[in-house]
């Protein structure tokens, strides 16, 4: 399924995506490199070069994976659940587990975007743990949804959508709505094509390109960040065959994961308590509950409904299905009498200092560069919340007519939601960026990936790591 776009010597072969090396790059020095090419660094390299379009400065790009898939998988025509998991998360798939963890990454151009179901909601943002304007925050939560297409198109006038949510209305929950997906669901017209409907980071990169040229090394590991005298002065990556480069830049913005960015900075010698620690993800409870299709007599359809995080209430519930989430490729599956619609409640789990991300001293990748050591527990807090989200989930589960059965349980260090090991705030001593997302006392040094998130609300973090990251791009072109 790869498609490769260079050797182990980083020799740059034509592909759907310009690249170049990490041996071209090294002669440059770069106004803005961005590491990482996921939902944030996508966001980042998009908004400067339509900032920059006109002018001269240099974007360069390196990312540690190769070019796998051109667009989410979901948008693949061969693609089904069953085969997206095997390809996500079976043996030898994209999704690799994190060395002693039950954490999880994809090293590839898109990062997990590639394989993301694209729910998009809005976090409850509170003024009293976030440090960016809310005004503000609701304006680049605009930008960001305009950018993917959020809307709840997805499962507009979709029947059993339509009864479900009613049920719903019906019985008191009138917050509950049709989901916010990131898709695509204009007509291609006038020769526009709006071919690929679940969105994935590579449109930002398209969109990048096609406004104005940018330098992208893939293959190509970020190893440390060069850094002296209190400000940045770029990168040393490697190539697999470990040849290592210096790549010179005034500005770097890192964007590699909640747990690669903090393992870089600390590598690296980069100074701040608060790096690596609040480490935060979701806890999530779960069932799949039988939905007899025999006494239905109307065309299936998909649902999709979102009852956000409220007041009181730290989880949020997801209704989705019938079987294929989602996902409804093929009109011509064949009947199922019984098929099954996904319950979910996803809990917040509270920012604690011991929760963090460390050096292994005792041992290393092949690039020479520690592995890490994740330390997470729930509290007796974060266990109340998935006790309330429980409960939440075989109540609405009832009140829509479902049967009963039994219920799955994330545990701890699971998930793709993870958050916070270089949060933003005015405090050095509890934050690891200011609220720009550059880190304290390092000019030049920024993050903007899921890391970078003050507090994980409810809701799932890309939309909310795309604002920010929005935010921060547009203050690295201001202050450029």
């Amino acid at each position: 399924m790869t498609v490769s776009a260079g050797n182990a010597i980083g020799i740059s072969t034509p592909s759907w995506l310009p690249t170049t090396t990490l041996d071209q790059m090294s002669r440059n020095e770069y106004d803005v490199l961005v590491v990482g090419t996921g939902a944030g660094g996508g966001a980042v390299i998009w908004r400067l070069c339509e900032h920059w379009r006109s002018t001269g400065k240099k974007v360069g790009v390196i990312e540690a994976g190769d070019l796998i898939l051109p667009t989410n998988l979901r948008n693949v025509e061969t693609m089904n659940p069953e085969r997206v998991d095997a390809l996500a998360y079976g043996s030898g798939g994209i999704v690799i587990p994190v060395p002693g963890t039950k954490f999880r990454e994809i090293i590839a151009v898109g990062g997990r975007t590639l394989v993301w179901n694209a729910i998009s909601p809005r976090m409850r943002v509170k003024r009293e743990s976030w440090h960016v304007p809310l005004q503000e925050m609701d304006q680049y939560y605009d930008i960001a949804e305009q950018a993917l297409q959020v809307s709840g198109a997805y499962v507009e006038g979709s029947p059993i959508n339509r009864i479900l949510l009613n049920r719903l209305w019906s019985e008191g929950y009138h917050y509950a709505r049709k989901m916010p997906t990131a898709t695509d669901m204009v007509p291609t017209k006038y020769g526009e094509m709006h071919s690929n409907v679940y969105f994935s980071s590579i449109k930002f990169l398209a969109g990048a390109v096609n406004r104005r040229p940018i330098d992208l090394a893939v293959l190509s590991r970020a190893v440390g960040v060069l850094a002296s005298n209190g400000k940045v002065e770029g990168i040393e990556a490697a190539t697999p065959d470990l040849r290592t480069y210096r790549i010179k830049a005034k500005k770097v913005v890192l964007c590699t994961s909640t747990i690669e960015t903090p393992r870089l900075l600390l590598y690296s010698g980069i100074p701040g308590p608060a790096i690596g620690h609040y480490l935060t993800t979701h806890s999530v409870v779960w069932g799949a509950f039988p939905f007899n299709r025999t006494s239905y007599p109307y065309v299936t359809g998909t649902a999709g409904i979102l009852l956000p995080e409220q007041e009181g209430r730290p989880f949020q519930i997801q209704v989705e299905g019938p079987s294929r989430s989602l996902f409804y490729h093929d009109p011509f599956i064949p009947f199922q009498s019984v098929e099954r619609i996904k319950v979910a409640g996803v809990g917040t789990v509270q920012p604690r200092y011991d929760n963090r991300v460390s050096l292994n001293p005792c041992n290393r990748d092949r690039y020479g560069v520690p592995e890490v050591d994740v330390q997470m527990t729930y509290s007796p807090h974060d266990y109340a919340v998935s006790a309330l989200a429980e409960q939440s989930v075989l109540r609405i589960a009832s009140l829509l007519g479902f049967q009963s059965t039994p219920l799955t349980r994330d545990v701890p260090l699971q998930g793709d939601h993870e958050s916070c090991t270089c949060r933003m705030g005015n405090d050095p001593m509890t934050s690891a960026t200011n609220q720009f997302g550059q880190i304290h006392g390092i000019a030049g040094l920024f993050i903007a990936d899921n890391s970078v998130i003050p507090k994980l609300e409810a809701a799932s973090p890309t939309l909310t790591t795309i604002a920010l990251a929005l935010r921060t791009a547009d203050y690295i072109a201001r202050t450029s």
